[in-house]
Formats: C-alpha cells, structure tokens, sequence
C-alpha cells in the first residue's frame, strides 16, 4: 500500500470510531470507543510524521482521559437517558 492509502484507510476507521462512541447507549462502551478513535488518531499523527504529538495523543487521550472516564461512568448510572 501507498503511504496515502493507509493514511485514508486510518481515517476512514476514525471516523466510524467516532460515529460509533455517538450511537452505542452504554456509556463504557462509548469510552471504549473514545480510546479506540484516540489510539487511530495517534496512529494518523503518527504516520504524518508528528510523532510528539502522537505519543501525547495516545498517553493523554487514550490513556489517562479513558481511566477518568470510566471513574466518573463509575459513580452514575451506566446507560444513558435519551
């Protein structure tokens, strides 16, 4: 593969990440999804050459934002009201 067809093939995936972490109603898995579209998005950095700004991505977004995440899902109530 090109370097621009994996880099669209990432993309694409990111963007099911995301319409996937807005349609699923169990909050967890809606986190599960968050980390799934951090860790793309790290890989998409990544492969464009910000490569900081990936390890920041995947360390912050993925990492420490999933574990508070499912902290505070933790505390309420696990599936959402709409």
């Amino acid at each position: 593969l090109m370097v621009w067809e994996l880099e669209l093939a990432l993309f694409g995936l990111l963007l099911v990440a995301a319409v996937v972490a807005l349609q699923v109603r169990d909050l967890i898995a809606a986190v599960a999804a968050l980390a799934v579209y951090s860790f793309l998005a790290a890989a998409l950095l990544a492969m464009m050459g910000a490569v900081d700004v990936a390890l920041t991505e995947a360390a912050l977004g993925a990492g420490i934002t999933t574990v508070l995440l499912i902290g505070g899902i933790s505390l309420m109530k696990r599936r959402s009201v709409d």
